[in-house]
């Protein structure tokens, strides 16, 4: 049942979706396949409207955002372009519940641009990383501090204005991964004022797959130089001099050839929906429902992996299941039932969304109280 919907945390979906992309990607079809030379005036605009979108979440400046296809490539991107004076014999800082992609990017990093990584551990039993360790561990020995907003394994949600406000005294270059919950919570580049930020289409977005997004600051993107340019990395594009190359002025210049459009084009229905809905009510929705998974939780017994209070967290409920019980097992029978979630080891992770109904967690509740009682 479309109603027990609970994978937000990973793919997302809103009414309508699967017409809404098929429409969009026939549009694409009749587009690219005509024998004229219309197709680059049609794509190139709707990744532009793409980007635009992005912008409005972020409330990133004109000029500031670009497309990626992932957060670790997008990350890459920026590390690649940085002067020497921000990596070299400093130290990154991230946090162990990091998205673990952004830590395999990192730790093969830190030996080729001659910086540190230190990984701000869990306490012993705990499932995120404390605030208060995190900035213990950031000197002004720290270059670059990666944020993760909110947890892809608690939805623990940092508390950015005390890091970044923590951040800026020790001089520190500062990122934030918010893709665990762009498009449900509000987020403003400028307020705390964050170097870079980079999210993927996914999760509460609805998107697809390889439709990243990059922001960086402006006054940082005029330091940087990306290694890999190309034509699109100029201010003009059809600059056709070999012997003239020059960076644009803005977040173009972490372009670099032929721009890869497809991913950015299909998000885009998803992308439109979310900009005409009632983000507030949205909110609350999400809200009236994690609600009723925390008393469901209680009710059966299981233990949280997710921050009570709403304003420490996301848009998710993981809970920790029995050992007895394989949690690979566990999201098979529910699905089986009609409920689509999925885990990370012996953590359920559950988040309600746009297509989740309160009839959904009841199902989900239902479901949940029939396995643990075998």
């Amino acid at each position: 049942m479309s109603d027990a919907y609970f994978l937000y945390h990973s793919i997302g979906m809103y009414p309508g979706k699967e017409r809404d992309l098929s429409d969009h990607l026939s549009r694409f079809a009749q587009v690219w396949g005509r024998p004229d030379d219309g197709q680059w005036g049609w794509v190139l605009p709707q990744r532009q409207r793409y980007i635009d979108r992005w912008r409005g979440i972020l409330n990133a400046p004109e000029g500031s955002v670009t497309t990626c296809d992932s957060v670790t490539q997008g990350l890459h991107m920026l590390i690649e372009a940085l002067p020497e004076r921000y990596l070299q014999g400093r130290t990154v800082l991230v946090a162990a519940d990091c998205f673990p992609s952004n830590h395999f990017l990192l730790s093969g990093l830190a030996q080729t641009h001659g910086f540190t990584l230190q990984t701000v551990p869990l306490r012993q039993g705990a499932s995120w990383v404390e605030d208060e360790d995190f900035a213990a561990a950031w000197g002004p020995d720290v270059g670059l501090a990666l944020l993760t907003w909110v947890s892809s394994t608690s939805s623990h949600r940092v508390n950015l204005d005390r890091l970044v406000a923590h951040g800026r005294a020790m001089g520190s270059l500062i990122g934030v991964d918010v893709t665990q919950a762009a498009g449900l919570l509000p987020f403003d580049v400028t307020e705390p004022r964050v170097d870079f930020a980079l999210s993927t289409s996914l999760k509460w977005m609805c998107g697809t797959p390889g439709a990243g997004a990059l922001y960086v600051d402006p006054a940082l993107t005029a330091e940087c130089q990306p290694r890999l340019r190309g034509w699109f990395s100029q201010d003009n594009p059809f600059n056709w001099d070999i012997t003239r190359f020059s960076y644009a002025p803005d977040v173009r210049r972490f372009d670099s050839g032929t721009p890869s459009c497809m991913s950015a084009l299909a998000s885009l229905p998803a992308l439109d929906w979310h900009a005409g809905q009632d983000h507030a009510a949205l909110l609350a929705h999400n809200r009236k429902l994690t609600a009723l998974l925390f008393a469901m939780a209680d009710d059966l017994g299981l233990t949280l992996a997710t921050p009570r209070a709403e304003g420490e967290r996301g848009g998710s409920v993981m809970l920790h299941l029995p050992e007895k019980l394989p949690a690979a097992t566990v999201v098979a029978r529910m699905r089986d039932t009609g409920v689509t979630t999925d885990h990370r080891g012996q953590t359920l992770r559950l988040s309600p969304g746009f297509v989740t109904t309160e009839d959904g967690c009841d199902h989900l509740a239902a479901s949940l109280r029939g396995i643990l009682a075998g």
